[in-house]
């Protein structure tokens, strides 16, 4: 994944983690990991929770119209969706 800054690359894994509960496992996460449908944790109240916690550390907003599976595919496209937001 290039044109990641490191740092939002480390935050939304520490995010996955903290709300999935993975006990570090996201730690091992490339942007090729996939999520939805790959990680029994990240079910649709998981994804709210997830949204939730990307709009509080990162100060965006994601409207819902936004929002659909393929923004939570793999590990790279959370990060480009991030990404964008707070390119504005």
């Amino acid at each position: 994944m290039t044109g990641v800054p490191l740092n939002t690359q480390q935050e939304v894994l520490a995010l996955l983690d903290e709300i999935l509960s993975l006990n570090g496992r996201a730690a091992t996460f490339t942007p090729a990991t996939p999520l939805l449908g790959a990680i029994p944790e990240l079910d649709s109240m998981a994804v709210v929770s997830l949204i939730t916690g990307m709009e509080e550390r990162f100060g965006i907003t994601a409207e819902d119209d936004e929002i659909d599976g393929a923004v939570f595919a793999t590990v790279g496209s959370l990060l480009e969706f991030v990404e964008a937001k707070l390119a504005g």
